[in-house]
């Protein structure tokens, strides 16, 4: 078992040095594989809640950033939801709390989701964004009609 340990220890010291450069998905793929080998890593479950937040800050629509997905909520989540996902992510990713690499910067994208999220003004702003958004992926509904011989009726 100390053999996955180490082996653990070592992909999350590469996961660290992904996200120092950016790559997020690298990061996430070997926080991932750090915790497959060794759950129980000093120090992983907080860096894991930091690449979470990259992550989620990553996937974005048409551009805009998805409040919801960095604060792990569903959008029909209510302002007490809100406010309890913020009040526990800030404390878990807070920089005096958590050491892990980059937990400075997943502090601020949460604190950037709360300020949209918790204003009811830019919250019903990103809400019309998203609908708009949504609204834009379906596919138009065409209907074709053959053109008419001449002489032939519209009865079949």
């Amino acid at each position: 078992m100390e053999c996955n340990r180490d082996e653990a220890i070592r992909a999350k010291e590469i996961a660290e040095q992904k996200l120092m450069e950016n790559d997020i998905s690298g990061a996430h793929k070997f926080a991932l594989k750090a915790q497959k080998m060794y759950p129980g890593l000093d120090g992983l479950s907080q860096f894991m809640e930091v690449v979470n937040v990259y992550v989620a800050h990553e996937k974005k629509t048409r551009g805009e950033v998805d409040f919801y997905g960095v604060l792990a909520l569903d959008p029909s989540a209510d302002d007490e939801a809100v406010r309890k996902q913020y009040k526990k992510l800030a404390l878990a990713l807070h920089p005096d709390k958590n050491k892990s690499v980059g937990a400075d910067g997943a502090f601020k994208i949460v604190s950037e989701a709360w300020s949209v999220l918790h204003d009811r003004s830019k919250r019903t702003m990103t809400e019309k964004k998203r609908a708009t958004t949504n609204e834009g992926v379906k596919k138009p509904t065409t209907t074709y009609s053959r053109k008419k011989k001449k002489g032939e009726s519209s009865s079949h």
